[in-house]
């Protein structure tokens, strides 16, 4: 029996497959805006001339809160059930001279979440598709 096959969650958001993962984010040429998810053109300034970046792997947690309700089902199509769901950490992680991003926090002990705390990305297994493929997603966890 073959190993499943990885498949990112989205093309674009990361690259894939690596042993480096970092976020694709573009910056803007015009004014230097970064933005994440990657744009075709920039919000601040409406340039058109934006090229995408690898971005930072560590940041700091900006902000945050719980997710301590399982979210609805359609968009969420995470693996938990209402019987199994745990609380989990969902913020903002600034990335040092780029931009903030959303995640997913991948933490034991969310009473643990500080503001300010460093934080890092990892790319992990998030669902088992349909057909069989572990689906693979961006997440941040604090810095060990």
């Amino acid at each position: 029996m073959s190993a499943a096959k990885q498949i990112p969650i989205a093309e674009g958001l990361f690259s894939w497959p690596s042993n480096d993962p970092r976020l694709l984010g573009s910056k803007c040429v015009n004014c230097g805006v970064v933005m994440f998810p990657a744009q075709k053109s920039c919000p601040a300034c409406c340039g058109e001339d934006v090229e995408v970046i690898e971005m930072a792997r560590r940041g700091k947690l900006w902000t945050w809160t719980i997710q301590s309700f399982l979210p609805n089902r359609p968009p969420y199509n995470g693996p938990e059930t209402a019987e199994d769901f745990k609380p989990f950490g969902v913020g903002y992680v600034e990335l040092p001279g780029e931009t903030r991003v959303e995640a997913r926090i991948k933490c034991d002990d969310v009473d643990s979440l500080r503001i300010g705390m460093d934080m890092e990305l990892v790319v992990e297994k998030y669902i088992r598709d349909d057909n069989g493929n572990d689906v693979m997603a961006y997440f941040f966890k604090p810095v060990e």
